[in-house]
């Protein structure tokens, strides 16, 4: 499973992760977690708001931190 979490590096960039690996830890799932600061990169996925997390290739959620629990269902 790739993780990627697209933004500039930002404290609700941080609390992504930190929510992100919170959920892989409880789930006992095991995943890559990649972090995307390039904004063109981030623009060209279509991502307007940041921070955003994206699922093996699909955005799961753009301009907000997604909960353990929402991460843990997906």
């Amino acid at each position: 499973m790739k993780l990627e979490i697209l933004g500039p590096g930002c404290a609700r960039c941080q609390a992504v992760e930190s929510n992100v690996r919170k959920a892989l830890q409880e789930s006992g799932l095991a995943g890559e977690i990649v972090h995307v600061t390039d904004l063109r990169e981030i623009a060209r996925r279509g991502v307007m708001l940041t921070p955003a997390l994206v699922l093996d290739g699909r955005v799961k959620a753009s301009g907000r931190v997604p909960t353990v629990a929402e991460v843990g269902a997906w």
